[in-house]
């Protein structure tokens, strides 16, 4: 989603990071939403592409599927202590 904000255009996804982050070998993912919560409490099943970007975002959750060793694929950073 982009909004214009005082005449400079915000990006407001990369501003934000998903609620939920799922690593994967396949370029075609599947999201029904279900995780946490059982299927039936999720949204209708999608069938999702990654492309050169090296992440998906599903347009009803917002869950991001990242290819593993892709672009996107960065280390975590470590936890402080």
């Amino acid at each position: 989603m982009i909004v214009k904000a005082g005449g400079a255009r915000v990006r407001l996804l990369a501003m934000l990071p998903p609620p939920e982050t799922l690593r994967t070998k396949s370029l075609r993912v599947m999201c029904d939403g279900s995780g946490a919560v059982p299927a039936a409490l999720g949204h209708p099943r999608v069938y999702l592409h990654i492309d050169d970007s090296g992440f998906v975002d599903c347009g009803y959750c917002d869950r991001r599927f990242i290819l593993e060793g892709g672009p996107a694929d960065l280390p975590e950073p470590p936890e402080a202590s």
